[in-house]
Parts: C-alpha cells; structure tokens; sequence
C-alpha cells in the first residue's frame, strides 16, 4: 500500500474515530455488530448480508461504505477485516427464495443468517436503516449506516466482496450475461442479454416482468 503522509494519517485516524461514535456509546463489555447487505436491487443472483464485530481498539485505514471504494481497496479491506475482527459472517439468499419471498424479506432472511453465523454472539446490532424481524436483541437502524459506523461499514464490505466473487463465479457458467462487469445489476447490455438469451438459473425472475414482457415472470 502507497506511503500515507502523516498529515492525511491524521485526517484519516480523525475521520474513523468520528465513525466510532456509535460503538463507542457502549461499554467495553458490549459487542456491538455492524449489519448490512449487497444485492438489493440486481436482476441477478443472490443478495448477501455481512454482520462483523470489531476490536474496539481497532484502526483499519479507509474503512468506508463498499459504494464509496474501489475493487482493489475493498478487497484489501476484506483481508484486513477477516484478520482483525472478533468475529464475522455473512448470509446469503439465492434468485429462487427472493422470487418466493420477495427482495425485502430475502433481505432479511440473509441478515439473520449473518448474525447467527457470528462468535461470540453480539449484544446490539447497529442496522444499515433496518430493522431486522424476528431477532430478539437491541437493534439501531442508522440512515446511511455504512457511511457513519466503521462496524456497518466493515459489514458492508464483507457482504460486497462475498457477493461480487460468487458473481465472478457465475460469470464462467453464463458468460453470455457479462456477469463479471455488471456483477447483476441492470446494465443496458445485461438487459439486451436477458432479452437475446432469456433468464438464466441465477436470475431473479420477479424483477424481469418489465424486461420480458411479461405478466408474470
């Protein structure tokens, strides 16, 4: 990684205590998990949840909201993160549940599959603007969460680079699709794809009525 000057080291150790502000409103003794979740809104494949705690003490450089960092740097931060967490988990929900329960509860679903994935077991989970059914612990949706919590943030990241490698994956089975560039979303060439080829096993068929002109997907 590139030299930092000390005085953009500052800037940035000054900027990650701001995101602290949440975990720090807890004792020592309270594990606080970030949650959040990739794949809402494609036309394809799965959406995945991320839940991490972090040390407290921790000061992983350029932790940030997944939208806001490059491939190359999220995926350093992944590395970093596994390393440094006290623990972490992500959910995943396929195309086929999310055409059955639909995006929201999907959603959900994997956010509770993250949470059960973590050891030792969180005492508050602080919510990218969520709040997650059917989990009986203290929950703090936060607006634009990932952009204020290093541990939403961290969540956030784990749950980005998950699902665009699974993408990646998929893209060597259907590589018609252009999956590796688009990683699902509705690009103007996935969608003259899915209409030249059709859906493929990975395709949320719910989200293509429009696409394919059809009543029911």
């Amino acid at each position: 990684m590139r030299k930092i000057s000390e005085e953009k080291l500052k800037a940035e150790l000054e900027r990650l205590e701001e995101m602290k502000i949440w975990e720090n409103s807890y004792s020592h003794s309270v594990l606080v998990c970030g949650v959040d979740e990739a794949g809402r809104g494609p036309l394809a494949g799965p959406v995945v949840a991320g839940a991490v705690i972090l040390p407290r003490d921790c000061q992983i450089l350029y932790l940030n909201d997944s939208k806001k960092l490059s491939e190359k740097r999220r995926e350093a931060l992944y590395e970093e993160i596994k390393e440094t967490a006290v623990t972490w988990a992500v959910g995943i929900v396929g195309p086929e549940k999310i055409d059955q329960i639909n995006i929201l509860q999907a959603t959900y679903e994997a956010m509770r599959q993250a949470v059960a994935g973590l050891n030792p077991k969180p005492h508050v989970l602080l919510n990218d603007a969520v709040t997650i059914p059917k989990l009986d612990l203290l929950q703090v949706p936060i607006i634009k969460g990932d952009g204020k919590s290093v541990s939403i943030a961290a969540a956030s990241i784990m749950a980005k680079v998950t699902r665009d490698r699974m993408m990646m994956e998929y893209h060597k089975l259907f590589p018609e699709y252009g999956f590796a560039g688009h990683k699902g979303y509705g690009t103007a060439a996935h969608i003259k794809a899915i209409r030249e080829y059709g859906p493929c096993p990975i395709h949320r068929r719910s989200f293509l009525k429009n696409i394919l002109g059809e009543s029911k997907a």
